[in-house]
């Protein structure tokens, strides 16, 4: 048989081309009998879509960039699985692009993007410098960018966030009202954004209750276990917190380190609190509270804010910068006992 081209099926089946397109890019926005009959047709006929021709002719790659500061942590991973599974849907395809919070390879990597490797990109800022400007020479028609989680609050670009402020502000009232005075807070960089708004939270819940803030019991971590287990040990021992609220997952776990380490007992001498969205962290000893930021559904809706743009719709208002709600579960290390 004469292999035939998309053309000719269209005209078989009497219908347009684009819709014949459509049922071989898995595009949502075509009748599900529709697309049964075509993909019959075209297997009747032999016919064979050449996928790489169509996304030439369309100067398309069909790929998105997730442009993260790390990899090693479980929360972006889970954002990744999102992003992925919303892209599917659409037929495209994800590359994964690690800046271990290098503001100079975040710089590279969007420059080298721009050059038509890949139709758009969603991106959780390092946030190592207050200089974002190489933002705002990309041209955003070409390469759409979504912001998520870390943002830069300067450049004027779609962001998808959770509720940062409300959360750490509902996780230190959770401390004070089980008892604790003299409560800590673990941040890896507080003039990101994250770490901002987290701080915020926290001192405005200090406050409520009439609680002094103690500029000590700010502490400046890293981003390496080594150098954090030395940070909070000294932290624990000056400054005799009993409370902690750990901006990131990974210091509550060099906080449980640290405690086994010097003796000291969760939840009955330091009550302990932590932003993760780890599932083991309920089999931890013992079980760690959480905030609990909804991680596979912000790479969901990350992605289809991109995807939306790259199909030619423009985004309202309230699209262009999401807020989502995370949840405080309560566990075992920082409960008052009874």
């Amino acid at each position: 048989m004469a292999k035939i081209d998309i053309i000719q099926l269209a005209r078989v089946l009497n219908l347009s081309k684009s819709t014949v397109s459509r049922a071989f890019r898995d595009s949502s926005d075509i009748n599900p009998k529709t697309k049964e009959r075509i993909l019959k047709v075209a297997k009747e006929l032999n016919y064979q879509p050449n996928h790489y021709a169509s996304n030439l002719r369309e100067q398309k790659s069909k790929t998105i960039a997730i442009v993260i500061p790390e990899l090693a942590n479980n929360y972006f991973t889970q954002i990744i699985q999102g992003a992925e599974k919303e892209a599917k849907k659409q037929g495209y395809h994800i590359l994964i692009f690690v800046t271990d919070d290098d503001i100079s390879k975040e710089r590279d990597f969007i420059r080298s993007l721009a050059s038509g490797r890949v139709d758009g990109v969603i991106m959780s800022a390092s946030g190592e410098s207050t200089d974002h400007s190489y933002l705002e020479r990309i041209n955003y028609e070409h390469l759409p960018i979504v912001l998520f989680d870390r943002i830069y609050d300067d450049i004027h670009l779609p962001k998808v966030v959770t509720d940062d402020y409300q959360s750490s502000f509902a996780a230190t009232e959770h401390l004070i009202q089980n008892g604790c005075q003299r409560i800590a807070y673990l941040v890896i960089n507080k003039e990101l954004s994250i770490g901002k708004t987290r701080m915020q939270g926290y001192e405005d819940a200090l406050k409520k209750y009439k609680i002094p803030l103690r500029k000590r019991l700010i502490i400046d971590c890293s981003n390496s276990y080594e150098e954090n287990s030395g940070i909070i040990e000294e932290a624990i021992r000056k400054q005799q917190p009993d409370g902690i609220l750990a901006s990131v997952e990974r210091l509550a776990f060099s906080t449980y380190y640290v405690c086994r380490r010097m003796g000291i007992q969760i939840p009955e001498t330091l009550k302990v609190i932590a932003f993760s969205s780890l599932e083991i962290a309920g089999l931890m000893h013992p079980p760690l509270s959480v905030v609990r930021q909804p991680a596979v559904q912000i790479g969901e809706k990350a992605a289809a804010t991109l995807l939306k743009q790259l199909a030619g719709d423009s985004l309202s208002e309230e699209e262009r910068f999401i807020t989502m709600q995370s949840d405080l579960v309560i566990r075992e290390s920082s409960k008052a006992k009874a």
